[in-house]
């Protein structure tokens, strides 16, 4: 019997000796061990995996061992934590396997609060609904209760009362009050009874009641408080999570025996390790609960037997299944690529929710494409082409699916997010690769970096240039290699299709890296050639080795193709634009499939329970139902997902659930999640617009045109029809355009259509009132701009005239500056068919030359800028806001080190008693320029003190010593991205505080350039000439300038009310070139002419170079004078055609809040001023 024992007990010596030994040294460190777990329960739950790393091991761990607390080093909390045998239970109930997922679990459970969390996926709800399965109540087949369930209270008290789990769903920003005292677990004791007051109830209280709150938002706004009585858990789905389980969807669709034969091991695996640590126990507990002789105690011998052999066998079973899971685990890996790519395509999607609330695609969706996707790719016997296979047929099925939903603004961001993520993804490009495409070289200061060499090269492109050869190794010696070979630089940059030729110096280098050649071109013509980054977009795409051709060929959903995809159970959800309706659509295929004309519902007051109704007879029936603006009941929407849960079983095949709705940030994410999204916009450009006038039942048929039997009604109805598509597309253009984007539409047309109609009838037409109706009643009751309305005028006056319907009428320029696309000639034709039209229109070229609007060619160009600069800005939005990136320098310490230099650099503190005094030995403040520059240089001193303040209080933020702030983080966003923080140019009620500039390279330098030209003033006084960007106020300055001019003519009696501004062009070209001040008046430097340029030498206005979008003016002199002398030197220095009256603003958003003055500029008898009004020639103080 004693040897049985020793031999028993020997084999445990060994493993026993090594515990003990452990034990002691474990016993030692537990307490800083306990404190880390109590810490990582209580604090990590809303954090992500890189930042709980981070908190344990950078901060928890330190703070013990500054303290001298005994702990272990890189402790692994989800070992220390939770058994094994645990875990694998979480996985078999499909908590994901990855670590975070397990450190949640851990969270959920061993957490005394509440559990909060944030479940965009819905991951963790299936995972408790499975936990908890035996747990749950059953209120009609419903186990999930909604958060604003009218019979919540009445739930809560069934499940207290039973010890059942309440799973609440839906939450959103709070939680009902109501739940407080549950939540605080303010229990009260009577007897051996636990109560809860639940709104001045008593409720019984069980102590194995559980509850969870589960949110769908990807990032809800939780109160402190509400954080506090909860324990708030991030559930979001991680990149390489996904990955994981994507991975075993693959496997278990192509190799399910691999899979089966997985989880069958990992069930194995993780029985033996529960019966080995059990045992373990049962041996312990026998050896410690003796009591008499160890000797006479049969059974533990037994148990001493037992357990050797077991513990043998569970080793072996594990050996062995350590082997099959690593031959598996070979197998698996072939298969990785696949959901790799899957994991990269789900999370650019999910970003893209980032550009527009409407964008939202569930991972249920994902997964339905991710699975369909393998029954639909080619089938192959090598897995490495069946892995090919699947990942182009997924990419391609996903593009398409997601493409249908975004509007076409957002198609390429989509296209661009996927590639360049696929990219970091393999490693062949990193993150700050990415952030130098969408910034270039926003940061940098024109100042502050090496002075530029060329003179044909603008003061961006070189500050691109130059960040590009800083932050990519490829490009380093991009400056050298550029000033060796100026002349082959020079006529790349300026050529019209640059991305089309050879790059010099580098075109081989790029063709011998085939991953990533495609991406260095594109960085080189986006740091470049700003204007073509678009097209050099679109050639990335389909020179990249992942993507193809395929993604940039324009697609067209057609109505019939999204019915083919539908399902009774998934409704589709058309996002309106401008223009579009897709009732008619709708309507017509409903004909075509020979069903019942489907019920057409616009939302709005009182009409919810008329939609209500009809869904439900439409469920029965199996009729369609069209929901219109359904933006405007938000109510029903929010219903809507469980209205369709509830009717989900018994709908007829037939039945079908349109809705159509504007984007809302309101509209309920469930429902986007669970529907199909699909975009119905209108064909941009003046054909597709002409043609959709000449639409019958949109605008011109046959009946209309022999409404009036004569050639001229003919021809004006074109007319008209044309200046209607010419007005709506000019918005494109921006500011250049329109000062303000009306929506003109097929209401206003229709009425001058009317007007013209019965005008006629009345006898010959008169051309003034045909003009004045069409610019100023029918187009013009919309118009508030001052300055749109003097150029829909002069549209009208221009193209609505007698010689419109003479024979040899052309709406070309007689001498283009461009050739016009085919040399197409447009005329006003005078058929009598409709059908003639329509062909005649089809004919018309796909691209418009800007000059058809009136506009300069360089215009293309400023659209160009337009579209590339608001991509870039659309790809920022989709950027993860996250820590470190790449192993580099973390946004913190990039946005530290920026705010050091930028604190450096900025100019000491106004003092006021200082600058009364240099403004007293002005003259004092009873001169009108001194009171203007004394409120500028007050308003320049808020400017620095908040810009201090905050750069102050964003290094301490960044440090840890203060809390950072929603306006901090914002700072700290904006300053990393090189935008300007929102609070250095805006008051809090979003009104003007500073000056407003794209980049914070450009805001700087001009702070820095305004208190140059404000301490120059106070110590040398009034400059010779005046940078008019320089000031918060203009107006004031002119206005100051009026009122001393005013006062020089006291004795001719001028009044301020009757005295205007006198403009002059003056041939000096530079400030430095004004040696005096004029004798009245002032010298204003610093204008851009925009639409147009100016000869030095003629003195006129002339058309603009090629690609010079802004051009200088010289020194322009303005005064004032009175009104009657002003009209007699207009005729002295204009003759008969008049000045062209150029409105000057302050930046390029020409709005009334920006305008400044008006400057007259001379013109020529061939370019007369309604020619420059048609370009939109217009000053700017900022570019």
């Amino acid at each position: 019997q004693a040897s049985a024992l020793i031999n028993g007990l020997a084999g445990e010596r060994t493993r026993w000796t090594e515990d003990a030994a452990n034990f002691s040294d474990q016993k030692k460190r537990l307490v800083g061990d306990c404190a880390i777990g109590c810490a990582f329960v209580s604090y990590c739950g809303p954090f992500n995996q890189q930042f709980r790393e981070y908190l344990i091991n950078g901060n928890f761990t330190t703070d013990c061992e500054a303290r001298n607390v005994p702990v272990t080093k890189k402790l692994d909390v989800i070992s220390f934590l939770v058994d094994v045998g645990t875990i694998g239970d979480w996985n078999m109930q499909g908590l994901p396997t990855d670590p975070l997922s397990t450190q949640n679990g851990i969270l959920v459970t061993k957490s005394t609060r509440f559990p909060l969390l944030i479940d965009p996926q819905g991951q963790a709800l299936s995972w408790i609904q499975s936990k908890e399965a035996d747990n749950l109540p059953s209120w009609n087949g419903q186990s999930l209760v909604n958060l604003s369930d009218p019979k919540l209270k009445d739930k809560l008290e069934f499940c207290m009362s039973d010890g059942k789990s309440l799973v609440i769903v839906g939450v959103e920003d709070d939680i009902d009050p109501m739940l407080d005292p549950v939540l605080e677990k303010q229990i009260i004791r009577k007897g051996s009874k636990m109560f809860i007051n639940v709104s001045d109830k008593m409720m019984d209280y069980e102590q194995s009641f559980m509850m969870y709150f589960i949110t769908r938002l990807p990032n809800p706004n939780f109160s402190p408080e509400l954080q506090a009585k909860t324990t708030l858990i991030d559930f979001t789905v991680t990149q390489k999570g996904l990955e994981e389980q994507l991975l075993g969807k693959v496997i278990g669709k192509e190799q399910k025996a691999l899979e089966e034969q997985l989880t069958h091991v990992l069930e194995e695996v993780n029985m033996n390790t529960k019966s080995l640590m059990q045992l373990d126990a049962s041996l312990l507990e026998r050896l410690t609960s003796n009591s008499g002789d160890l000797l006479e105690d049969e059974e533990l011998v037994s148990v001493l037997a037992n357990t050797k052999a077991k513990a043998a066998e569970v080793n072996a079973k594990l050996i062995a299944a350590d082997e099959t899971r690593t031959s598996i685990a070979e197998k698996r890996e072939q298969f990785r690529p696949a959901a790799t790519r899957g994991s990269v395509l789900y999370f650019s999607i999910v970003e893209m929710s980032l550009v527009n609330v409407m964008y939202q695609t569930s991972l249920v969706q994902f997964l339905e494409l991710f699975m369909g996707s393998m029954d639909k790719a080619e089938k192959a016997s090598l897995a490495s082409k069946r892995v090919s296979n699947i990942i182009e047929t997924m990419t391609y099925m996903t593009y398409r699916y997601i493409n249908r939903g975004l509007y076409e603004a957002d198609k390429l961001t989509f296209i661009l997010v996927v590639t360049m993520k696929i990219l970091v993804a393999a490693q062949f490009l990193k993150n700050s690769d990415v952030t130098l495409f969408l910034r270039g070289g926003a940061a940098l200061d024109i100042n502050s970096v090496r002075r530029k060499p060329f003179q044909w090269m603008a003061n961006d492109v070189w500050l691109n240039v130059v960040q590009l050869s800083q932050s990519n190794k490829f490009y380093s010696n991009l400056v050298g290699d550029m000033i060796a070979n100026e002349g082959t630089w020079k006529r790349w940059y300026e050529d019209n299709e640059p991305e089309q030729l050879a790059i010099p110096d580098y075109e081989q280098k790029i063709a011998d890296q085939p991953d990533i050649g495609p991406f260095l071109k594109l960085l080189l013509v986006r740091c470049l050639r700003v204007d073509r980054s678009i097209l050099s977009c679109k050639d990335f795409l389909r020179n990249t080795q992942e993507m193809g051709q395929a993604y940039v060929e324009p697609v067209t959903d057609t109505i019939e193709m999204i019915y083919d995809s539908m399902t009774p159970q998934v409704p589709v959800i058309f996002l309106l634009s401008r223009g579009a309706d897709p009732t008619e659509s709708i309507e017509t295929l409903c004909r075509k499939k020979k069903l019942p004309a489907p019920a057409v519902i616009s939302l709005g007051e009182g009409q919810e329970p008329v939609a209500f109704k009809a869904i439900n007879a439409g469920v029965v029936n199996g009729t369609w139902v069209l929901l219109q603006n359904c933006e405007l009941g938000l109510g029903l929407m929010n219903e809507m997902e469980s209205i369709i849960n509830k009717l989900k079983d018994n709908m007829e095949p037939n039945f079908r659930l349109f809705i159509t709705a504007l984007p809302h940030p309101e509209f309920p994410l469930g429902l986007l999640q669970m529907c199909t999204k699909v975009t119905n916009e209108p064909p941009a450009g003046l054909k597709a617009g002409l043609l959709r006038s000449y639409t019958p039942g949109v605008m011109v048929d046959q009946d209309k045109i022999e409404r009036v039997d004569t050639p001229q009604w003919r021809q004006l109805l074109f007319a008209l029809c044309f200046l209607h598509s010419i007005v709506q597309e000019r918005r494109k253009f921006g500011p250049l355009g329109w000062c303000i984007p009306y929506e003109y539409n097929n209401g206003d047309l229709q009425s001058c259509i009317l007007f013209l109609e019965k005008h006629l009838y009345n006898g010959p037409i008169s051309w003034s009132t045909f003009q004045y109706m069409v610019a100023a009643v029918q187009y013009g009751g919309k118009i508030t701009d001052s300055l749109d309305v003097r150029l829909f005028r002069i549209y009208a006056e221009e193209w609505l005239t007698e010689k419109t319907c003479e024979e040899d009428y052309t709406y070309n320029p007689s001498e283009p500056i461009f050739k016009i696309p085919n040399d197409f000639q447009y005329q006003v034709p005078s058929f009598t068919e409709h059908s003639y039209f329509r062909k005649y229109i089809e004919t018309f070229p796909e691209i418009d030359s800007p000059e058809i609007f009136g506009l300069h060619p360089n215009a293309d160009l400023t659209f160009r800028v337009k579209e590339a600069n608001s991509l870039f800005e659309t790809l920022g939005e989709t950027q993860p806001k996250g820590g470190g990136n790449d192993g580099g320098i973390s946004r913190e310490d990039t946005v530290y080190d920026k705010a050091t230099e930028l604190l450096g650099r900025l100019p000491e503190d106004y003092t006021e008693d200082d600058y009364k005094a240099k403004i007293r030995k002005l003259g004092g403040m009873t001169v009108p320029m001194n009171i203007f520059l004394f409120q500028e240089i007050q308003r320049l001193q808020n400017v620095i003190s908040k810009v201090r303040f905050i750069l102050t209080q964003l290094q301490l933020a960044i440090k840890g010593e203060v809390v950072m702030t929603a306006e901090l983080q914002e700072t700290l966003d904006s300053m990393f991205d090189a935008k300007v923080p929102h609070f250095w140019e805006n008051t809090l009620t979003g009104d003007e505080f500073s000056w407003r500039l794209p980049t914070l390279g450009l805001w700087f330098s001009s702070l820095l350039n305004r208190d140059d030209q404000y301490r120059t003033w106070l110590n040398n006084g009034r400059p010779n000439s005046f940078w008019l960007t320089g000031f918060f106020n203009p107006n004031g300055c002119l206005t100051a300038m009026k009122q001393e001019v005013t006062r020089k003519h006291k004795a001719e009696k001028w009044a301020l009310d009757d005295v205007v501004y006198h403009t002059e062009v003056m041939p000096f070209e530079r400030a430095e070139q004004v040696k005096n001040p004029p004798t009245e008046g002032i010298y204003i430097h610093g204008l851009f002419l925009d639409g147009a340029a100016f000869s030095r030498q003629e003195g006129h206005l002339i058309e603009s170079q090629p690609k010079t979008l802004f051009v200088s003016l010289p020194i322009l002199f303005v005064t004032g004078n009175a009104r009657k002398d002003e009209e007699k030197s207009k005729k002295e220095l204009f003759g008969s055609i008049g000045p062209y009256e150029c409105p000057v603003y302050k930046y390029a958003s020409r709005t009334d809040r920006y305008f400044i003055f008006c400057a007259n500029l001379k013109c020529t008898a061939e370019k007369y001023p309604n020619k420059w009004a048609l370009r939109g020639v217009a000053l700017l103080c900022n570019t």
